[in-house]
């Protein structure tokens, strides 16, 4: 990550993103998305590729047709524009909040690792919603719901499951003499106690 140089907690979180960034990932994401809108980057860095939105947005109208109109600019408002498209894009496909990045991560790479796990984010919930496209990283789980009958749901009623009050196995009055618990064995007062 380049840029101003940093100190004090910038500079110890600048070092905690570049040691969770993984290039492997960001390789995965560029040759994903390379076959889906069918063109190489024109950079070979990934984040300069990517920084003026034009990439993103050609990936989302391939993911959603004519969601996007692709404004190449040189002008830094119309590129972060784009890249805000894409991220209404994103959250159209069902993409949650927390997988995307800030236009500011990507547009000033302050946090590239999350631009990558957000594009692996994409092509999964693109997937899902119904986008045929190869997956990167692992497929979404479908809802399972499990559905009880009348009778099922009324027989379970009944049952008492002990474990939810504790385990009480082994549990019992020894050493409890008259309402109070002898631990020691020996009563200091009156010496040793008798059963």
């Amino acid at each position: 990550m380049s840029g101003p140089r940093k100190y004090g907690i910038d500079r110890e979180i600048a070092a905690k993103l570049a040691a969770k960034y993984d290039v492997g990932r960001e390789v995965e994401a560029r040759e994903w998305i390379e076959t889906v809108i069918g063109e190489k980057f024109p950079f070979p860095e990934f984040q300069p590729s990517l920084k003026d939105g034009v990439i993103l947005c050609k990936l989302m109208n391939v993911l959603i047709p004519g969601f996007v109109k692709v404004k190449a600019s040189k002008m830094p408002f119309i590129q972060m524009e784009n890249i805000a498209k894409f991220l209404q894009g994103c959250e159209k496909l069902g993409c949650p909040k927390h997988d995307l990045f800030q236009t500011i991560d990507l547009y000033e790479n302050k946090n590239p690792g999350q631009v990558v796990d957000a594009i692996f984010s994409l092509s999964r919930h693109a997937a899902k919603a119904g986008v045929d496209i190869p997956i990167l990283g692992p497929k979404l789980a479908d809802k399972h719901e499990v559905e009880f009958s009348e009778e099922v749901l009324n027989a379970g009623k009944h049952i008492i499951n002990t474990f939810q009050y504790g385990y009480s196995g082994g549990a019992n009055q020894s050493g409890v003499r008259n309402g109070r618990r002898e631990i020691g064995g020996i009563d200091p007062g009156r010496g040793p106690v008798e059963a």
